[in-house]
């Protein structure tokens, strides 16, 4: 992967940091001229309706971009001059509406989720008010160690219960630093020793699962041999986990400015159409569930959100919703960046789809 930024593409003023922009560079690249058909074009020939939510089951509430890291994949362009957070309002907001969506699970993303300055209240408020909720919590890990008040954080999460999901893009230093930063793969590993001395990922209730996402223009590998890896490099470290989770990158923001600076847009996008996988359609996570932005703005998964892709409702904000069935009623919206959910073995934020 092509040297780190950082700075975010927003700070540096790229023009990919606009949607437009970033559809533009997708239909020049083989949309536009026909060499690859649209997504909606592709699920028709393959006999597949067009997407529809099937509810809420996943709650995904992004409170915010800022972030201690400048990662070369990232599809949020995330980073430490990104100043948009989750207002307390809105925050208060989203605990109110969980139990109406019906939803079973809170994912908590970001950014750093852990950076809002209001993150473990909000946290402990659905807690308290959903006390069976699954509560999820996207962590880089290296923010644990960015500064003492956030050492304590393993001990918060073991004591709300919190499933951990943290990134590791490979078990071995090299490629790992030269997507996150120099000397992440040495941090996230003492990152999740400090989780697995609390009880994570040792059949304890406490669920640290991994992600893996590539390092390059290409789809994530078998992965019963990758958590196979994975489990024999962090077991000398002394580090246990629950699972290894896929995910597909996807070709916007600033992993679609590494696909054009380094030449290999055309050819990933290729890889993406042409491994269309129909069994993984059923399975994308926008049929069960809903981005919510951290202006309380509405879509049907969070790289939607990234693209300002909302969904297809009149209800477009949190606020709006006043009922949940008439919402639920309504097409997904979609785009050809969609191909990365459905290629190979599927992804979505929850792992491989097929």
């Amino acid at each position: 992967m092509a040297a780190l930024a950082h700075k975010s593409l927003r700070a540096r003023g790229g023009k990919l940091v606009e949607p437009k922009e970033q559809f533009a560079a997708l239909g020049r690249a083989g949309f536009d001229d026909g060499t690859w058909p649209h997504f909606q074009q592709k699920l028709a020939a393959h006999g597949l309706p067009p997407l529809r939510p099937r509810g809420v089951e996943i709650f995904q509430v992004n409170v915010g971009y800022v972030c201690n890291q400048v990662c070369a994949h990232c599809h949020v362009d995330a980073g430490p001059d990104r100043r948009e957070q989750m207002s307390a309002e809105m925050m208060d907001r989203v605990v109110e509406a969980i139990g109406p969506s019906g939803a079973s699970t809170l994912d908590i993303t970001g950014g750093a989720p852990e950076m809002h300055p209001d993150f473990r209240g909000f946290v402990g408020r659905v807690r308290a008010r959903y006390p069976d909720l699954e509560i999820i919590v996207r962590s880089n890990l290296t923010i644990l160690l960015a500064h003492a008040k956030y050492a304590d954080l393993p001990e918060f999460f073991a004591e709300q219960r919190v499933r951990v999901v943290s990134s590791l893009p490979f078990f071995r230093a090299d490629r790992t630093d030269r997507q996150r930063g120099e000397g992440v793969f040495e941090k996230s590993l003492e990152a999740l020793r400090r989780l697995t001395a609390v009880g994570y990922g040792r059949g304890e209730g406490l669920v640290l699962d991994l992600v893996h996402n590539p390092a390059g223009a290409f789809l994530p590998m078998h992965m019963d041999a990758m958590e196979q890896q994975y489990r024999e490099t962090l077991d000398n470290e002394g580090i246990a986990f629950n699972q290894l989770l896929a995910i597909t990158n996807m070709p916007i923001a600033r992993y679609l400015e590494y696909l054009e600076a380094s030449g290999n847009l055309e050819d990933y996008l290729d890889t993406l159409v042409e491994g269309f996988n129909p069994a993984a359609v059923a399975g994308v996570m926008c049929t069960n569930t809903l981005s919510v932005g951290w202006d309380g703005q509405l879509f049907d998964c969070d790289f939607n959100q990234m693209l300002n892709l909302p969904v297809a409702a009149s209800a477009q904000n949190l606020a709006d919703i006043t009922d949940w069935s008439a919402f639920n009623d309504r097409y997904v919206a979609v785009a050809n960046h969609c191909y990365g959910c459905t290629a190979g073995a599927g992804s979505s934020c929850q792992g491989a789809t097929a």
